[in-house]
Order: structure tokens, then C-alpha cells, then sequence
């Protein structure tokens, strides 16, 4: 009898995907919309507070190096707000949403160089846990700085840092 494991290998090498995309298919997300110039991303997270739209958005802040926002929508104002909490439970397939954008983004814009910080040192500290949780797969098609004072390094497992660099190899 054949396992499982040894049928997703026999899958893999045929079809010849990277672990990213299996990650993007097969971690649990939400699934988003996608605006014209694929500068936004909006989805609605769902859990025990209710509905809520959260938008994930690139901003342009220098050549090929965009920032990533992500927050709860103000459908009056247009803006994202980072400071609320929205504790609807969700927050491992919030972020593997936020993963995912990432790798679809960086299809649309190959050369393009993402700037991640969080709002306060806890958000960025949960930037760098699915980081780390997810670092197998994220360092096969992805390189990774961390910011730590002034200079920027190549990620490291086990390390804070203040803000993240990410681009495709």
C-alpha cells in the first residue's frame, strides 16, 4: 500500500511546484479579492467577534521596495487601521493569508523587495513566530532580513527584530 507522504512525493515531482505553492494551497486561508493593479488584497475574517473585511495593501515607497499594510477595513475613510484587535481566533489563517498575498504579489511583481513592520513589538513579534513557524518553506523560493537597530541581516531563527525585508530568489 502506497502512504500518503510517498503519493504527494510521486505528485510533486511530477507536476514540479514549489513547496510555497503547496503551502499557499493547502494551509488553512481565507481566500481574498484581489484589486486591478494587485496593490490590495481584502478578505473577511470570520471567528467569534463576527465578520470582519481586512485588507492587506503594498504601498509603493521606493523602486521594486513596497510596504506591506495589513489591517481591518474602515469602509467609510478607505484607510487600514493596524492598531485594532480584532481577537476573532483566527490570527495563524489571518497570517497565512497575509503569506500568501506575499507569493502572489511577488508573481505579479518579481523584482519587487516587501517592507513588513507591525504596528506595535507584539504584532511584529507575531510577524516573526509565522515566519519562523513556516521557515522551511518560506526560505526555498523566498530571502528574509530582519532589522535589528540600524542594519539589516539575513533572518535568523530565535531572533527579534524590528522590522522584515522579504523578496523572491
Amino acid at each position: 500500500m502506497i502512504s500518503t507522504f510517498h503519493l504527494f512525493v510521486k505528485w510533486y515531482d511530477e507536476n514540479l511546484i514549489t513547496f510555497i505553492e503547496i503551502f499557499k494551497v493547502h494551509l488553512d486561508r481565507y481566500e481574498y479579492i484581489i484589486n486591478k493593479n494587485f496593490l490590495d488584497y481584502e478578505f473577511i475574517s470570520k471567528g467569534p467577534k463576527g465578520t470582519v473585511k481586512k485588507v492587506i495593501r503594498f504601498t509603493i515607497i521606493a523602486k521594486n521596495v513596497y510596504n506591506l499594510a495589513f489591517g481591518d477595513l474602515n469602509e467609510v475613510s478607505g484607510k487600514i487601521s493596524d492598531i485594532i484587535v480584532t481577537n476573532n481566533n483566527d490570527s495563524r489563517k489571518v497570517l497565512a493569508t497575509v503569506a500568501a498575498s506575499v507569493h502572489d504579489f511577488t508573481k505579479q511583481f518579481p523584482g519587487a523587495i516587501i517592507l513588513a513592520k507591525g504596528s506595535t513589538n507584539s504584532r511584529t513579534r507575531l510577524y516573526r513566530m509565522g515566519i519562523t513557524n513556516y521557515w522551511k518553506i518560506i526560505s526555498i523560493d523566498f530571502e528574509v532580513y530582519g532589522l535589528k537597530g540600524t542594519q539589516w541581516e539575513l533572518f535568523e531563527l530565535r531572533q527579534d527584530y524590528d522590522a522584515f525585508l522579504v523578496y523572491r530568489k
